[in-house]
């Protein structure tokens, strides 16, 4: 199948894009890695009138740390972010769960930024910040602001994200002593569309778990986090726990939709293994020397 037409412009600067975006709206994609863009323009599921590609934009490039925070570029690759020292040493659950992420010739073109604005529900890279607490920061002519996570992702392929702004970078805090992040999805064959997966960052000390938060992804139609399960495990020693928080909290935590990968009831049986092991895996990393 063939794109519909459109216009195409290259942009030299975050300005430029910015009054783009206030010109055209809704009726503007933004190309960055294309990874999932172009297949929906040939299947001509996206019929934009304008494409702005914002490759050549250095301001939206790269990974640094600044004020205590790991900031991520909206244009650094995939494979940027899976090979840098920062993220390795700062950032364990991004780097666990990077390699999940598609195939390599995706993970060469895609960026970290353009999988959060999509927010594809069985995108891992959503479901890891969302995990650890980060901030989305958009900007547009109207000026620059900042997102929670919590708050970033609203529905199927949704967020709080405006039409007219531009996700321009992520902020990350570093994962602290005593913390430990664990990644875990299935999937059918590796590099696949995620069925279920958590991305757990938590606080263990002595088989007790503390500050824990679990986004669940693949299941629901945005990332989720796993409240009431969050709330019990909050003191409580794992594996004591395990059967009041896999057996009651995820009942109420989740409802999960069913697809061509599964019913609701297969996909919340999922999410509960994968609890498990993600708890089980916390704890004894928390115990390695």
């Amino acid at each position: 199948m063939k794109a519909p037409r459109f216009h195409y412009v290259r942009p030299e600067s975050l300005d430029a894009t910015l009054g783009l975006l206030a010109e055209y709206g809704e009726d503007a994609r933004i190309l960055a890695g294309g990874q999932s863009l172009m297949p929906t323009l040939n299947m001509r599921l996206s019929q934009p009138k304008v494409l702005i590609d914002i490759n050549r934009i250095e301001a939206l490039k790269g990974i640094a740390v600044h004020d205590g925070m790991v900031r991520i570029g909206a244009l650094a690759r995939h494979v940027e972010v899976m090979n840098s020292p920062i993220v390795a040493e700062a950032l364990p659950l991004i780097a666990e769960a990077m390699p999940h992420v598609a195939h390599v010739a995706v993970r060469n073109r895609g960026t970290f930024g353009g999988s959060i604005a999509l927010a594809d529900p069985s995108a891992e890279m959503p479901a890891c910040i969302l995990a650890l607490g980060a901030s989305v920061v958009v900007d547009g002519v109207r000026g620059r602001r900042t997102i929670a996570a919590d708050d970033f992702f609203i529905g199927l392929y949704e967020t709080a994200r405006e039409p007219d702004e531009l996700l321009v970078e992520v902020l990350l805090p570093p994962q602290k002593p005593g913390h430990v992040s664990v990644f875990m999805e299935l999937s059918r064959r590796h590099g696949d569309f995620a069925i279920a997966g958590i991305a757990c960052h938590a606080r263990v000390a002595g088989g007790v778990i503390n500050d824990a938060r679990l986004a669940y992804f693949g299941s629901e139609a945005k990332p989720v986090l796993g409240t009431r399960t969050m709330a019990i495990l909050n003191g409580k020693a794992w594996p004591t726990a395990s059967n009041e928080v896999v057996n009651a909290a995820l009942d109420e935590d989740l409802d999960p939709i069913g697809n061509t990968f599964g019913s609701p009831a297969t996909k919340l049986h999922l999410q509960k293994v994968l609890t498990r092991r993600v708890l089980d895996a916390a704890v004894q990393r928390a115990r390695a020397p």
